[in-house]
């Protein structure tokens, strides 16, 4: 909820998912946009992760999965991604991401446009 009031008011202080990138790297690329939704894929080479950033609502599929270090408000864990897993999300306020596995992840990040 509160990131819905944040991007209804256009002030999030933390980019998105696109701009967001590692050691001033992009990880995420647009695959399409138009005005019904945003699609995104973000791949992670071993060692490589996405800085603090913010998520919209959206849903995500795994195009590969692999072992992910996740910080957000809830603390910091390790999760293992199964390739083919989804999930969908009412938004993120915020987190970061680190591929701390031996594979490449790589997910497809489907934000529909309100």
């Amino acid at each position: 909820m509160i990131v819905s009031l944040l991007l209804l008011a256009g002030a999030h202080p933390l980019p998105d998912p696109l701009a967001a990138g590692w050691e001033g790297e992009p990880v995420c690329k647009l695959l399409h946009e138009d005005e019904r939704q945003r699609v995104l894929e973000c791949r992670f080479a071993p060692g490589v992760g996405h800085e603090r950033h913010y998520h919209a609502r959206h849903f995500g599929y795994a195009l590969s999965g692999g072992r992910m270090r996740l910080t957000d408000a809830r603390g910091t864990r390790e999760v293992d991604l199964a390739t083919g897993s989804h999930f969908a999300s009412e938004g993120t306020e915020w987190h970061e991401v680190l591929n701390v596995g031996d594979t490449e992840v790589a997910y497809l990040i489907v934000e529909p446009k309100d």
